[in-house]
């Protein structure tokens, strides 16, 4: 690290602790030249992630994006809080982002958000299901229903 102050990279770390909620860490460094102290962040490197689109067209993974979906297939229902909200979306990026892979079909976010909607909400299943199925008509729709429905009744 070269001290802002004279320009020598002769310096030692003073402590170091967690910041920003455990995702960096700050430490206070004091340069062994001219003894004037700084701090410095070291986090880790976010390597971009590319999405490949229905399509084949490529494009960066974008955070807000699949937050917008999955909070338009919650909006107006009561038991969903924005923090279920961002914990469904967290959960989701753990997921995807745990392969260490730089490129992730958007068919797999969209089967990820499905099964974690799927767990709290059915409603907001089936309006997620509807966008990202691309249901043509009615009868696509009532096999999506049926479906949902065979898996969540009791086994008689």
């Amino acid at each position: 690290m070269i001290c802002p102050h004279c320009g020598s990279s002769n310096n030692r770390v003073v402590n170091s602790r967690d910041a920003q909620n455990g995702t960096a860490v700050r430490r206070r460094r004091e340069c062994l030249n001219c003894g004037e102290r700084f701090t410095t962040f070291e986090t880790i490197e976010d390597i971009p992630v590319q999405v490949i689109k229905r399509s084949g067209k490529r494009e960066p993974y974008d955070h807000s994006k699949l937050l917008r979906g999955i909070a338009t297939a919650c909006r107006k229902r009561d038991d969903i809080t924005d923090e279920t909200i961002r914990e469904i979306v967290s959960r989701i990026e753990r997921t995807l982002f745990s392969r260490s892979v730089k490129e992730i079909e958007s068919r797999e976010i969209g089967e990820l958000a499905l099964t974690e909607l799927r767990d709290v909400d059915e409603v907001a299943y089936v309006r997620f299901a509807s966008v990202y199925r691309q249901f043509r008509d009615v009868t696509e729709f009532l096999r999506e229903l049926e479906r949902l429905h065979a898996r969540t009744s009791p086994r008689t």
